[in-house]
């Protein structure tokens, strides 16, 4: 059988490590030529090789997503080697974690202002410019997937606050644009991953094993059920090979969502950690937290009461 996205165009943003490179990892393995972007050309090669070990094609492009010249370049180039084919644009650059593991436990009148643009140049804006010259590709063709990867931090406070108006304007971004394109044929999605095991993240964790802060073993914990970068990656492939995904198109993805909604499992075999879960929800909150382990995992917390939960109004 021949792979499921064999002849099909794709681009991934920031791919060099990280979830955009465990999206990369599938789609080449699913069959497409994938064009990876990101601003060191070593690791951005390491990154290719290795994607294009498992299939398809894989071809890096050094771009930094905060340039409009060097993303305009990107475009330019896919639609010139491609015949002006571009099925799915993953935007996933961000430049911002760095920052926000050394500003824990920080005001935002704290923090540097230049904080923002550290977390959301690189990303909300360049998700922004790379979706205006995705679209341009995509809606002549009347077809093609955009993803942005956003977080749950869009709908409630995580991190800081830069951090959480950059996820909230991601989701919006998703619905908006969608909003323009549904009567084009192009659908544009906002997919939250639940916690991921990066490569940072790693690294962080192994140099704080010694921190006496009591939240640092809840963290550690949920951590090691987290999901790999790949499995991103499985979600993305499941939504471009979905005949019907204009029917997502606007919306907010989670993981645990499309696990569910497609029959995936992690890359390791493990099942996709539901953080929607009420099992989930209550052990975030201490006084209840021990109510945790009585109730089965498949209770979910309805969608309509975080949306009650989260209203402005």
């Amino acid at each position: 059988m021949a792979p499921l996205m064999k002849g099909q165009v794709c681009v991934v943003t920031g791919a060099s490590r990280g979830i955009g490179r465990g999206i990369a990892l599938q789609l080449c393995q699913a069959g497409a030529t994938v064009y990876i972007t990101g601003r060191n050309e070593d690791t951005l090669q390491v990154a290719a090789e290795e994607a294009q070990s498992l299939g398809g094609k894989c071809v890096p492009v050094v771009c930094d997503s905060s340039q409009e010249n060097e993303v305009r370049s990107l475009f330019e180039r896919v639609a010139r080697e491609q015949n002006g084919r571009l099925d799915v644009l993953v935007n996933n650059a961000f430049s911002g974690v760095q920052s926000i593991l050394k500003a824990t436990s920080k005001t935002f009148w704290e923090l540097p202002a230049s904080i923002w643009d550290d977390i959301n140049n690189t990303g909300l804006r360049g998700h922004y410019l790379c979706s205006v010259y995705g679209a341009r590709l995509m809606v002549p063709a009347g077809r093609g997937l955009i993803v942005v990867i956003s977080s749950p931090g869009g709908l409630q406070y995580l991190f800081n606050t830069a951090y959480g108006v950059g996820k909230a304007a991601c989701d919006r971004l998703a619905a908006d644009c969608a909003h323009e394109l549904r009567c084009h044929g192009v659908s544009y999605v906002s997919l939250w991953p639940g916690m991921v095991q990066t490569e940072l993240l790693q690294d962080y964790m192994a140099k704080e094993e010694q921190t006496k802060d009591p939240r640092f073993s809840q963290f550690k914990k949920l951590f090691s059920a987290s999901e790999t970068t790949e499995m991103s990656g499985k979600c993305v492939v499941a939504l471009a090979t979905d005949p019907n995904i204009l029917k997502l198109s606007g919306k907010v993805l989670p993981s645990c969502d499309l696990a569910r909604r497609y029959g995936l499992k992690d890359v390791d075999g493990r099942p996709v950690y539901d953080y929607l879960s009420v099992r989930s929800a209550l052990q975030h909150v201490s006084h209840l937290s021990w109510l945790a382990s009585w109730l089965p995992g498949f209770l979910r917390v309805p969608k309509w009461l975080i949306t009650l939960y989260t209203s402005k109004f």
